[in-house]
């Protein structure tokens, strides 16, 4: 029986196992300076005019007299002017509608917006100053601290580490 000792040993003894291991550590720094940009909208000019049981009387820029016109918008530099209208009413005593509406667009600037300054526009405006590094810096050690230091307005630094371990 002592003899088979080893031999019952040796087959209950654990069979080696072989894997593949894979260990990786990535770190990085992104350091980003904004750029300056300025957008908007032009609003544009509208005119509008219904009517029933009304006589209409306009003069034209050129000094024409028009009945039963509905007038012009008169643009210069992208803002239009309304038209004078005069509205009578057609007979005494019998019903009649009238109205007349107008929305003075922006003008059309004469150069580029300056960067970090407003357009004469109106609508949907938004105008951010280029971003200054300043003292923006980011580190990353051998040890794995991340350092970063903020910089200027419109700046951005992100630190990163990434540990990736792999068992086939």
């Amino acid at each position: 029986m002592k003899k088979l000792l080893p031999f019952i040993f040796a087959l209950t003894a654990a069979n080696p196992s072989y894997a593949d291991l894979s260990h990786s550590i990535t770190a990085s720094t992104k350091l980003t300076v904004g750029g300056a940009s300025t957008t908007s909208s032009r609003l544009g000019n509208s005119y509008s005019i219904s009517g029933s049981g009304v006589d209409t009387s306009y003069t034209t820029a050129a000094g024409q007299s028009v009945s039963d016109g509905l007038g012009s918008l008169n643009v210069s530099s992208g803002v239009a002017s309304a038209p004078a209208i005069t509205v009578t009413q057609k007979t005494a005593g019998n019903s009649f509608t009238f109205s007349q509406s107008y929305n003075q667009g922006d003008a059309i600037p004469g150069s580029a917006v300056t960067t970090g300054t407003n357009p004469n526009f109106s609508d949907n405006v938004s105008s951010i100053a280029g971003g200054t590094a300043g003292d923006l810096a980011g580190t990353v050690t051998s040890a794995g601290a991340v350092t970063l230091t903020a910089g200027g307005h419109n700046t951005e630094a992100l630190g990163q580490i990434t540990s990736t371990l792999v068992v086939d």
